[in-house]
């Protein structure tokens, strides 16, 4: 029997078996042997070489993917928003590469991608999914580009992405496992798990652990249990935008609304656009922007003053040791030392080290050796 046989029998056993206490670690193995399966059945596809894939490289300050189904609207929308020649037409599958825009914005360059669409069973290789889906894991934010009138496509696309190892909108698990040689697997949990300490073993087991220290600092299932141990999830955020608006009478928002809802997406997060007309797209830049998490570095330059104009991005979170190896050469090379003005320090010129964080428009002078 192939992988591919064996994966389809264990998802069929996971889907026949009724989840409750009794049953739980044996559908913690199932789950756990058949994401170790998937993982092997990947590998050796990628080493069989399979066709001709999509390399995309990264330019600019963040990466967005446009992901949506064929014929959804996202050449129209990239080429309204950036500087990309993305051809357009009125049938699917017009995008066949991955074509690359710029869009400036608040004095960030943000790549944006516009992939080609995604259709069901593009986590399995269908359609060329599988290389899609290996470009849309290298973005900092997926943007779903989602029909007006079929706003079920978000479901779909998400299970996608889910069966490829992407996980929106969360934070990986508090879980860690630490070899060890001998004593078997122990369970240290911080907080009253609901998994049993049987079924955390036999998980661990199935990924071929003997001996370990298992520590988990927050209330797992074993899907969230399995991702903590495996090494090889994105875990990025995501917004929606309901394109083709204009095309709606009125009375018929109510009607989408209830669809966003019914599909666990409040209607008041949603941007609302139409890339044929360029209707609300500068609500979608300032949104990208901020869940992008940007923040603008204005650097004092030695005899040239304060640069506002060009100013140096980085992501909330980030360090004066960042900013560095972001500008690269002698500062980050010889750095002796930082002063910062703003947001993030205490005083004007404040004297930091590499491990100051950064706030939005902070003031930033880089001190080297000579």
């Amino acid at each position: 029997m192939g992988l591919e046989e064996e994966i389809e029998e264990l998802e069929q056993e996971i889907a026949d078996t009724p989840y409750n206490k009794a049953t739980e670690e044996h559908i913690g193995r199932l789950k756990a042997k058949l994401a170790e399966k998937k993982d092997k059945l990947e590998a050796q596809q990628s080493g069989s070489g399979g066709g001709p894939g999509y390399a995309v490289e990264k330019h600019g300050d963040a990466t967005v993917a446009l992901v949506g189904f064929p014929s959804v609207g996202k050449s129209t929308l990239i080429n309204a928003m950036t500087n990309a020649d993305s051809e357009v037409a009125e049938y699917e599958f017009t995008t066949l590469n991955v074509n690359p825009g710029m869009l400036q914005y608040r004095g960030a360059n943000i790549q944006m991608l516009d992939v080609p669409g995604l259709i069901e069973g593009a986590a399995g290789g269908r359609g060329g999914g599988k290389e899609v889906l290996s470009v849309v894991r290298t973005a900092d934010l997926i943007v779903f580009v989602l029909s007006v009138f079929e706003i079920d496509q978000y479901e779909r696309l998400s299970e996608e992405l889910y069966r490829n190892k992407v996980r929106l909108d969360a934070d990986p698990p508090n879980v860690s496992v630490r070899k060890k040689h001998k004593d078997g697997i122990s369970v240290n949990a911080s907080v009253d798990l609901d998994l049993d300490e049987e079924t955390i073993k036999s998980v661990l087991r199935e990924h071929g652990y003997v001996n370990a220290d298992v520590t988990v600092g927050e209330q797992v299932d074993i899907d969230r249990l399995i991702d903590g141990i495996m090494d090889n999830r994105e875990y990025l955020p995501s917004i929606v935008a309901v394109n083709k608006a204009d095309l709606i009478e009125p009375d018929y928002k109510g009607t989408v609304d209830e669809n966003l809802r019914e599909h666990g997406l409040d209607p008041d997060d949603a941007i609302f656009i139409s890339a044929e007309l360029e209707k609300g797209l500068d609500a979608l830049k300032e949104r990208i922007y901020d869940e992008l998490g940007l923040i603008r570095i204005y650097m004092d330059k030695p005899g040239r003053g304060i640069d506002r104009e060009d100013p140096l991005m980085l992501f909330e979170g980030d360090t004066v040791g960042d900013a560095c190896k972001k500008i690269g050469g002698r500062f980050d090379e010889r750095f002796r030392f930082a002063r910062v003005s703003g947001p993030s320090a205490k005083h004007d010129d404040q004297q930091v080290g590499r491990d100051h964080e950064l706030a939005d428009e902070d003031v930033l002078r880089i001190v080297v050796d000579r």
